[in-house]
């Protein structure tokens, strides 16, 4: 019946688990991959697919490292002596606190730290399991609370400097040049080096004890790490800079992209004779402008809209303040919230009716939920059965592709004229736009920051959700209670990774839709320097076992690159501290979910 009863918990406890992965994928990962989809470096699908190879590598080759810390330094196995079921309850109810809190804000777009979350919950449970006595809020040599949550401040300081410095270089040595373009061309190599050079260090530095890569002398380390970067280098010298060298600056418009494998031969490649004349697009636009046409002054009070109760709403012109609101101090248009809300809804209407056009099986799945809909009546009634029956494939199909077909860059734009749009228009107004042939080479350059960012991340976060995963599998594997030297096992860690990334490919679009270009403007060279000096916040972390937030990080990181263009008006500090706010209450909700929980299983009447 022991055995029964454990069985039992380690099954509900795996599915929150799993699903606080799941969160962590459509939380945490979409707003790393949120800069390099605003920057437009790389699209949402290209970013899936990316991200699913480098969070599995990041997990496998380092993603254990954190994970003894979340499993027992902050309850320590000590505490729950022989005790194997209220330890493997315990940490059913941290992962349950944690999955609904993180769960909640992603449904609503709030943006939270997933890491932070499950620490927090953690710590409430063990007050209500063993005692506050017996957790760990000190330092305790690295693991305790006290030094997971110095990262709460440390990170984002050291991310944005990291992003700052990084940006500052490309700002000085580039895009100050009075010909930018060819310092472009030939210092991006160093890009390559950078990210090669930090991705090699995380893996041999104290690195996977399975390749035996924890044992290796410092020579070993630096010969690794340098030969791969310098390498990267190289062929990066060797291929890219001959490829983007007649692609921006002798606008070959005819190169395509297998070209790539001729090397330094491009160099002889003559510019075709119209490259001067021509008008066909050789980048694209990085610019990041309100997409959502303006309303006409003229007509827009004979503009009706209704609302629920079928009452007529006309948007109110109103004076605007010429240092608040725009430059040219012109009339605005002020819409009501019934109004705002109707605009948004009518935006995804339409959304989903360019999405029931298609041919695929979600255009096939939105138009069955578009003709099968709920009648009059209860559930019950016999044309709701009918219908519900119809829509359950179609929800299925939904609920795993619709993300993947997500305009997340009509979706950041501002609403012209509502608050947020004008806070947004004038956070761009004192951003510099430096020309499109310039980004579009740093474009090539973030899809490698942002698989750096990826890395580090399954490197640090898969360990923090495997934690918990672990310590349960231990408990009801053995019968005792989790070791603190336990070896987590390989196929725990692949699992996780990959239902971190189906919910990044799933889920991930509720929450990119609120960053990236919210916070503040966004290019590809400004992307890059977020990217990077994110991943090597995250890594450092990750290298000492502490957990640190990938969200809080890229964040401080956007906060520094965007503070480089010189004033603190570049940075909407609205959305910075609403930011901010959700991270504070995240550490009591959590801790409440998870404190209850235990304190309502650990005292339940039982037999």
């Amino acid at each position: 019946m022991v055995l029964d009863a454990y069985t039992y918990v380690f099954a509900i406890g795996s599915c929150f688990a799993l699903l606080e992965a799941f969160n962590n994928g459509a939380n945490d990962v979409a707003n790393a991959w949120a800069t390099s989809v605003s920057s437009r470096s790389v699209t949402y699908r290209q970013a899936m697919v990316l991200c699913t190879i480098f969070e599995l590598t990041g997990a496998l080759a380092v993603g254990a490292r954190t994970a003894s810390t979340i499993k027992n330094g902050i309850i320590p196995a000590s505490a729950f002596g022989d005790n194997a079921g209220v330890q493997l309850l315990a940490f059913a109810c941290a992962s349950a606190g944690a999955s609904i809190w993180v769960m909640w804000c992603t449904r609503n777009s709030a943006h939270v730290s997933s890491t932070y979350a499950l620490v927090s919950s953690i710590a409430g449970v063990g007050v209500a399991a063993v005692g506050a006595k017996n957790v760990q809020w000190g330092w305790s040599d690295g693991s305790g609370l006290g030094a997971i949550f110095a990262g709460l401040c440390m990170a984002p300081f050291i991310s944005a400097c990291f992003g700052a410095i990084i940006f500052m270089i490309i700002k000085l040595s580039v895009h100050k040049r009075k010909n930018p373009l060819p310092w472009a061309v030939w210092t991006s190599p160093g890009f390559f080096l950078i990210a090669g050079t930090v991705c090699t260090l995380s893996i041999v530095y104290k690195g996977s004890p399975r390749l035996g890569l924890d044992k290796k002398p410092a020579s070993y380390i630096v010969a690794v790490t340098l030969g791969t970067g310098f390498g990267l280098c190289a062929l990066s010298a060797l291929f890219f800079v001959p490829y983007v060298h007649a692609k921006v600056i002798k606008k070959d418009h005819t190169l395509k992209w297998w070209m790539i494998f001729q090397g330094p031969l491009l160099f002889k490649r003559p510019p075709p004779p119209d490259a001067d004349t021509n008008t066909k697009s050789i980048v694209p636009d990085y610019a990041v402008i309100q997409e959502t046409p303006a309303p006409d002054t003229d007509s827009i009070a004979k503009e009706k809209l209704g609302n629920a109760s079928g009452d007529d709403i006309k948007a109110v012109p109103v004076a605007v303040d010429p240092h608040v609101d725009n430059e040219k101090g012109a009339i605005g248009l002020e819409y009501t919230h019934a109004q705002y809300q109707k605009l948004l809804k009518d935006a995804t209407k339409r959304h989903h009716a360019n999405l029931r056009l298609q041919k695929g099986p979600l255009g096939w799945a939105m138009r069955v939920l578009h003709v099968n809909k709920l009648g009059a009546g209860s559930i019950h009634e016999t044309h709701n059965m009918i219908a519900l029956v119809k829509r359950i494939p179609a929800q299925i199909v939904v609920a795993l592709l619709y993300g993947t077909q997500y305009d997340i860059h009509t979706a950041q734009v501002g609403i012209n004229n509502s608050p947020e749009g004008r806070r947004m228009e004038r956070v761009y107004a004192h951003a510099p736009r430096y020309p499109n042939e310039v980004e579009h080479l740093y474009s090539f350059v973030q899809v490698i920051t942002a698989c750096t960012a990826s890395f580090a991340h399954g490197a640090n976060d898969v360990g923090n959700a495997v934690g918990v995963w672990a310590g349960m599998y231990a408990a009801w594997s053995t019968g005792s209670p989790s070791q603190a030297k336990a070896e987590v096992p390989m196929w725990q860690l692949g699992v996780t990774a990959a239902v971190i990334c189906i919910g990044f490919i799933t889920y991930g679009y509720n929450i990119m839709k609120v960053m990236g270009n919210k916070l503040t403007y966004h290019s590809p060279s400004r992307g890059s320097s977020m990217e990077l000096g994110a991943a090597i916040t995250i890594l450092i972390f990750s290298q000492y076992k502490l957990p640190v937030s990938t969200s809080m990080c890229i964040t401080g990181a956007t906060v520094g690159v965007g503070l480089c263009n010189g004033t603190f008006r570049a940075v909407n500090w609205k959305r910075v501290g609403l930011l901010f706010f959700s991270w504070v209450m995240t550490v009591p909700i959590a801790g409440l979910l998870g404190g209850c929980l235990m304190a309502l299983a650990v005292n339940a009447p039982h037999w």
